[in-house]
């Protein structure tokens, strides 16, 4: 992936997080689609605590968006970085960054909206891929900081 073409995908993907941002706050918590969706389902048990299904599914959507939002922001600076210094680790990067916020946060935008087993797939065993997708995304970008040299245009006489 180019710098460019990773700076465009971080604007779009910023955009929708912003936009899954308030969709979230307006039209599931203020509303009552997750109370009514989730109404049959037993409480969820979290940090010892039971807690009604709706709230915990609400927390998973906002978990999605401030991880998403998170690496729209890597995909920035690894893009910035690769206008000045291209390399294939910060590509590798960029790709892990871009399939870490479809396969994380799209997983948890589906588990909520859709369901836990919307279309037969359970939705919270694809997200785990997408959270090991952003690992792999840091490990690559510190790999391609690491191998920069000190010989770009900021680095000139």
């Amino acid at each position: 992936m180019s710098g460019r073409t990773c700076l465009c995908l971080a604007g779009c993907l910023g955009f929708l997080a912003v936009f899954l941002g308030a969709f979230g706050a307006h039209g599931l918590k203020d509303t009552k689609y997750l109370t009514e969706k989730y109404a049959e389902f037993e409480p969820k048990v979290v940090a010892g605590y039971a807690i009604p299904a709706s709230y915990k599914y609400a927390q998973d959507f906002e978990t999605g968006v401030e991880y998403h939002m998170l690496h729209v922001l890597a995909m920035l600076a690894t893009g910035l970085l690769m206008l000045q210094h291209p390399s294939r680790w910060l590509s590798v990067a960029a790709w892990c960054f871009l399939g870490g916020i479809l396969f994380f946060s799209g997983a948890l935008y589906v588990l909520v909206i859709g369901g836990p087993r919307w279309l037969g797939i359970p939705w919270g065993m694809v997200a785990p891929i997408g959270g090991t997708l952003q690992l792999l995304g840091w490990l690559a970008f510190a790999g391609g900081v690491w191998r920069m040299q000190g010989n770009g245009p900021a680095h000139q006489k």
